[in-house]
């Protein structure tokens, strides 16, 4: 008996010890399959921000290119008949900019009967000794017959910038590069020229050349052609890589990271290696002491699962550039509660001024500044400010935070120590807070008074400076003008400048504060003043006014619907959501049913606004239409207690909206009905 509970309770550890195994093999592979799954997925996560990172970088380049070929094109059709202004305009872009290898202009055949059959003027940079040179000269001849080139052919076709694929350029840059042409046109709108600015594939390896993403892994760049830009190590051949890719929208250019398959899986390898060796140690150890160790065995089970570690995901931040303000008034001709208007004047052809603004989830960003310096330098860093503003702004809430990404991305790179003065502010359209920050420009006028700012330092001067932000409250109705201290400093031909004193007096006497007449009357005003004296320095204005929340219907029942959503938008107490909703449905419908009789076309405005007094905070609704006219608030009450065959016939909507509001007041105010909700918070 004793011999066969031995052997009973042998068969029992046999079988524990092939349940353990197995159950241990089967965790070991499920741990394998998902631990492989998540690296792959970390992998892939680490290089597709990676590659999002070199391609924010690339698009900073190339837009920066874009931009530069543009700018030398507009100055070549300023001088388009002079020689001498644009070498010296091309001299000036290579100087300025160090991703520029070399610019060039490129005319038609025979265009300078004097300068010969070929005339393409070339500035190009060169390191000598050490030291940076430029050189500028006429490199157009037989030999190097730019008039078939691909570069010189597209960029007389195309309306636009045009990127070319690698190519070795012997007689300008010198080097490997990718070329970007733009056509220029003369008085009358002929092209005549093409401007060229190159850019040298070794820039643009020392731009990416972070994405090696793991100590063994590739990358590389190719042209929207598959031609190599940027070429990565031959791979070996039957060895398995992992391949990430992104496209360069601005050129069509791919760029890779190829990682080859062992090196992602490296510590997986070895993680399983040694939680093989421990399952198999456990094993033996378990089989010793089964009968009297199974709590060892959940240890060791617990020790094996132990062993495997996950790593978190690198957060990065993003710049890019442009060039260009906005120009388009009203820019939101959907929203009622925001009206914005602005303007730039540059001192020269091109200036340093900017401003610029756009919304984000009910939010509006906005920045206006100035640059130091003028013409081509300032333009070139005023587009790479609005191109930080816009990127930078999508991902940051706050505007320190915004403030601070921009200055270090403008530190890094201000080869020429220039320095760019901001002020940026965030709007929410809910509430009317303004949470905004200043790095060393004017005041800002509030309602007539100068908003008060913290002296930050301009962008461009000290990398990792810390931004400090301030928060003010909008009312409904009030005006916040900006402007560049090219509006305060004009001067006349007496040298007297136009001062802080004048505008103010200005803005207080403008008695429609609409943004385009506050900015068209100073701007008239400021042109008055100087007269005839040169203009010295850049001008910029934007005015921005925060309005009554509105929302306006046609005269059609089915749009009612869409009420619920506006207000739910306004922020009100959640209580009041839905008596407010039930309370205007049955508002906007009386109007469209009684103001607007037979199908009568016409339009509902809803307002809001938050008002206080004595009584304490309360919340207005403000319907008004030009319909026939129409007082609800003559209905007589309804006796709800009568049955509904002794009630009149209509009446409960009214009804309603008495009960759910606090006062209701009708107006006719010209040909308006103007009907009045009040509701005490």
């Amino acid at each position: 008996m004793f011999h066969f509970k031995k052997k009973k309770r042998s068969y029992a550890g046999l079988w524990i010890i092939l349940v353990a195994a197995i159950v241990l093999e089967l965790t070991a592979c499920i741990q394998y399959v998902f631990s492989r799954a998540g690296i792959r997925a970390e992998a892939e996560q680490r290089a597709r921000s990676e590659l999002c990172r070199a391609e924010l970088e690339i698009n900073v380049v190339t837009a920066q290119m874009e931009a530069a070929v543009q700018m030398l094109a507009m100055l070549a059709e300023k001088h388009v008949d002079s020689p001498d202004s644009i070498a010296e305009a091309t001299r000036a872009l290579v100087s300025t900019l160090k991703s520029v290898r070399s610019a060039g202009i490129a005319y038609t055949a025979d265009y300078f009967p004097q300068q010969g059959h070929w005339f393409e003027v070339c500035s190009s940079r060169e390191t000598m000794d050490g030291k940076t040179i430029v050189y500028t000269r006429q490199i157009g001849n037989q030999n190097h017959d730019y008039l078939q080139t691909e570069w010189f052919a597209n960029g007389m076709t195309i309306d636009s910038c045009w990127w070319s694929e690698p190519y070795y350029d012997d007689s300008g840059a010198r080097a490997m590069v990718v070329s970007c042409s733009y056509p220029i046109r003369n008085a009358k709108g002929e092209k005549v020229a093409v401007a060229l600015v190159d850019l040298s594939l070794e820039y643009l390896k020392t731009v990416s050349d972070y994405l090696q993403v793991y100590k063994d892994s590739y990358y590389s760049i190719v042209s929207s052609k598959g031609l190599d830009i940027v070429a990565h190590p031959d791979t070996i051949e039957g060895k398995k890589y992992h391949i990430f890719d992104e496209e360069i929208d601005a050129t069509g250019w791919h760029i890779s990271v190829i990682i080859p398959d062992d090196v992602i899986f490296a510590d997986l390898k070895r993680i399983s290696l040694i939680v093989m060796l421990l399952m198999l140690a456990g094993l033996a150890i378990l089989a010793f002491i089964v009968y009297r160790a199974g709590r060892d065995m959940l240890r060791l089970v617990d020790s094996t699962a132990a062993n495997e570690r996950m790593e978190n995901e690198l957060n990065i931040a993003r710049s890019i550039q442009m060039a260009m303000v906005p120009k388009v008034f009203p820019p939101f001709p959907d929203r009622l509660d925001l009206d914005i208007y602005g303007m730039v004047n540059p001192a020269k052809e091109v200036g340093g001024d900017l401003y610029d603004f756009y919304l984000r989830t009910d939010k509006l960003f906005f920045c206006i500044g100035d640059v130091s310096g003028k013409g081509v330098p300032a333009a070139l860093v005023m587009a790479t400010i609005r191109s930080l503003f816009r990127s930078i702004a999508a991902q940051e809430e706050g505007p320190a935070a915004i403030m601070g990404r921009m200055n270090d991305t403008l530190s890094e790179q201000n080869g020429q120590n220039m320095f760019v003065t901001l002020f940026l502010g965030i709007l929410d359209m809910h509430t009317g807070r303004l949470d905004y920050c200043n790095a060393g420009h004017n005041a800002p006028v509030l309602q007539g008074r100068k908003l008060e700012v913290v002296p930050n330092l301009p962008l461009g001067i000290m990398q990792g400076y810390v931004y400090q932000a301030q928060t003010t409250q909008l009312e409904y109705n009030q005006l916040l003008f900006l402007y560049t201290d090219g509006l305060t400093e004009a001067e006349n031909d007496s040298q007297h400048q136009y001062g802080e004193e004048r505008m103010l007096n200005v803005l207080q006497g403008i008695a429609n504060n609409r943004p385009r007449n506050v900015v068209e009357t100073l701007q008239a005003d400021v042109e008055a003043f100087v007269g005839d004296a040169q203009q010295s320095d850049d001008l910029t204005m934007m005015a921005i006014r925060y309005q009554i929340p509105a929302i306006v219907f046609r005269n059609d029942i089915q749009q009612i619907p869409t009420l619920s959503e506006w207000i739910e938008g306004l922020n009100l107490p959640k209580e009041l959501d839905m008596p407010v909703n039930l309370a205007l449905e049955e508002a906007v419908s009386n109007v469209m049913l009684y103001a607007y009789p037979e199908n009568r076309n016409g339009q509902v405005l809803v307002e809001f606004a938050r008002t206080s007094d004595q009584a304490g905070e309360k919340i207005v609704f403000t319907i008004s239409d030009t319909g026939i006219p129409f007082d609800p608030t003559q209905k007589e009450e309804v006796d709800i207690t009568l049955s509904s065959e002794q009630r009149a016939i209509g009446g409960l909507g009214i009804h309603l909206v008495r009960k759910l509001m606090d006062e209701m007041e009708y107006k006719r105010e010209g040909n308006k009905n103007v009907l009045t909700l009040i509701k005490n918070l």
